[in-house]
């Protein structure tokens, strides 16, 4: 799957089939729904790739100390630009299976 399609997809409302947990919480965290793409990687919390998606979503909730932790878990550093940038990093790598 590419950036476009996964992209693309936000607008059908119904995520792909075949996402990986982090992805699928990238993919509701595209669409603004926080709360689902939060359960998703609290659900998968021994997963590195969640771990950086639930990052990020600190980030997003503005809450810095929460971020720093799940960054660290992750093994990577806390973004410091746009968040929705990063959001974009994070799925290319997640997509091309660069994660880690």
């Amino acid at each position: 799957m590419t950036l476009s399609v996964f992209k693309e997809s936000l607008e059908d409302g119904i995520p792909p089939q075949g996402l990986s947990p982090a992805l699928l919480a990238l993919w509701w965290g595209g669409r603004s729904d926080w709360p689902a793409a939060h359960e998703i990687v609290q659900a998968n919390e021994q997963d590195p790739e969640c771990n950086w998606v639930h990052a990020w979503l600190h980030r997003v909730e503005d809450d810095a100390d929460n971020a720093r932790y799940w960054y660290r878990r992750a093994g990577h550093a806390m973004g410091h630009g746009p968040v929705m940038d990063e959001w974009q990093v994070i799925v290319i790598r997640l997509l091309s299976g660069s994660g880690y």
